[in-house]
Formats: structure tokens, sequence, C-alpha cells
């Protein structure tokens, strides 16, 4: 070989080489950029959750995801968003969060809706506004539109609720629902609930105590506020059934409080018991229109499962346990009265 085909030679190989470092730069430069767009870590741990609101677009969310700052690098979400066109599928929803995310999770995330449910846990929330607010602060829309919802006479009719009575329909319990639900699929999957819970067998027990569901929950409600142990539902319930079939004014405390707006209330007298309202109890007979707090499925299953007792009067014990007793007569009644009166003027509560 001549020294100028040596030459040739050599210089080849070092083109060849310098083509194959530019070739591995260039690939490595677009594999970093691949790398960096889908599958580099990119979320912080600043936010548990990411929110997109109903009717939000793509620029709704990167301004989100700014203002919030959720990702170490914006400029490679949006560049790998826009690859990965997110701007046609940006679905509304709670998405969780977790830190070292990469951009490709997050964008494959939210174009399909995989949210994380929230869950919901309700029980002795006492009313309607009360509730609509728990309800606002754990899912999107306001406490305006579940209230909007909950009045709605056409919605709940077709149920067979009223205004007074809707309470009933909610069952206390967990639930797991999207936080973008609407107010009105939210009352839909309550009803499927309630109508899940009344059960043959519970429907025939409320039967046989010539009550509706609705008019077990109100009872419910009153049983569980005036019980302070699950273990004396059963009981409390049996007294108050005893009065309702022997046509007795409930006389119930609870009711009072509710007809007077007033739960700081200690000891139900004079004054209060004169508000004109048919939650009160002391004034007209039966059960009120509705319930007065969402009861416990315990109170409610105490209703149905009534002791089966002769009980018609109950006073609070003077000891302050929690604890009642019990009378069948209203002489036996007036001597538990009298010591828990004497044990609350012993102590100054006179409200």
């Amino acid at each position: 070989m001549t020294e100028v085909e040596k030459k040739n030679m050599s210089t080849g190989k070092k083109t060849a080489i310098v083509i194959a470092l530019i070739v591995v730069l260039i690939a490595g430069y677009f594999t970093l950029n691949i790398y960096r767009l889908y599958f580099a870590p990119n979320v912080t741990e600043n936010q548990k959750y990411l929110y997109i609101k109903t009717g939000s677009n793509y620029d709704d969310l990167v301004s989100e995801i700014k203002k919030k700052d959720l990702l170490n690098s914006v400029s490679s979400f949006t560049a790998a968003a826009r690859k990965m066109n997110l701007a046609a599928s940006v679905k509304p929803g709670r998405y969780r969060l977790k830190k070292g995310m990469t951009n490709r999770t997050l964008i494959n995330m939210i174009k399909a809706g995989n949210q994380d449910p929230v869950k919901l846990k309700f029980q002795n929330i006492r009313k309607k506004e009360n509730f609509a607010a728990y309800l606002a602060n754990n899912l999107e829309a306001d406490s305006l539109s579940f209230i909007k919802v909950l009045d709605s006479a056409a919605l709940i009719s077709k149920y067979g609720f009223n205004q007074d009575n809707v309470y009933a329909m909610f069952i206390p319990n967990t639930y797991e629902m999207y936080w973008n639900v609407s107010p009105v699929d939210f009352f839909e999957r309550m009803h499927k609930e309630y109508e899940k819970f009344w059960t043959a067998d519970r429907k025939q027990k409320a039967a046989s105590l010539n009550l509706t569901p609705a008019q077990v929950y109100t009872l419910a409600s009153i049983v569980d506020a005036e019980a302070l142990y699950d273990k004396e539902m059963p009981i409390i319930a049996g007294l108050y059934l005893n009065r309702l079939n022997k046509g007795i004014l409930l006389q119930a405390d609870p009711t009072v409080i509710f007809a007077n707006n007033d739960f700081t209330v200690k000891r139900v007298t004079g004054k209060l018991l004169q508000v004109q309202s048919l939650y009160n109890t002391y004034k007209y007979a039966g059960l009120p229109p509705g319930p007065i707090m969402m009861p416990s499925i315990n109170a409610i299953d105490a209703v149905l499962n009534r002791d089966n007792n002769n009980y018609i009067y109950m006073c609070a014990k003077e000891d302050f346990s929690g604890y009642h007793n019990f009378a069948e007569t209203k002489a036996e009644h007036e001597v538990n009265a009298k010591k828990y009166r004497e044990a609350l003027n012993k102590r100054n509560i006179f409200k």
C-alpha cells in the first residue's frame, strides 16, 4: 500500500469517527430531549392535587399549574403537551399528584380523566345549609348550587320527598365520588344509595311500626340527638313509639332546640318551649315534618328494632353520665326529674 493510500485510509477513518461521534451526539441530544420531555421527574411536592374546573381549557390548565407551582419545568410540560395533543382532551377533575411524577404520566392521567375520588363522610349534620356547605368544601359546586337542588320541589318530589323531609334521603355513611360531580348527579347517586339501604327487610320493619322510611329517619334523628350511647337507642326508640301509639306528645327537647335554632342550649325551659314551630313537639302531636339532623345508621336500625318496653318518660341521669332514667308512670318520672333539676341547679346550669 502506497503512502498516499495509507494517508487516504487514515483520513477516511478519522472522517468516519467524526461522523459517528456526530451521530452519537445527535442521538444523545434527541434521547436526552425525549427523556426530559416525557420521562424526567417534573412534579413538585407543593400540592397534593391538581384541580381542573369544569369548562377549563388548556390555557386555564397551564395557568393553574404556574399559579400553584406544580412543576419544576413548565416549558418541558407544555412541549410534551403539544406533542401529545393535550389541548384536545383536557378533562376536569381532581388529580392526585406525586412528587417526581413525569410529564407523560400527568398528561395521560388528565387525558384519560383518571381522577382520585373524594371521600365524603357525613352524619349528625343539622340543617340543609350546613350540609350544602360541607359538600361545597369537598366538591367543585358551591353551596348555593346544592341548596337549589335540595330545595327543588320538582326534583325531590320525583323521588317521593318534600322540602321538609328530603334530608331523609341521605343515609349517613362514607361515599366515594368525583370532585366535579354535579349537584343533580350527586342527588341521584344518593337516591340510589337510599334505595340500596332500604332493603325489603327494613321496609317490612318500618311498615310493622306503621311508619314510612322517611318517618323512621325523622324519629331516628330525635333518638340520635337524645342518646349519647348507642346501646340506649333502642330503649329510647321504644319509648317514643309508645308515646306516638298512645297519642301522647313526644316532648323531645332536641326538637325544641332545633325549632329555636339555638344549639348552645343546655336546658330547655319556659320561653324556649313556647316557640311556634311544627318542630316543637311540646306543642304539636306526632312526628315533626322532617328530621332534625342526620342520624346514624345505628339510630335508624334502633328504631326499626326498637326495644319492646312500656316506658313513657325519660330524664337524663343526675350523675351527668349521659345515660337516662326511664319511667312508666308520671310519679316515677317526677322523682327522676327532681333529682336532675337539683343537679343542674347545683352546677348553675340555667340555659
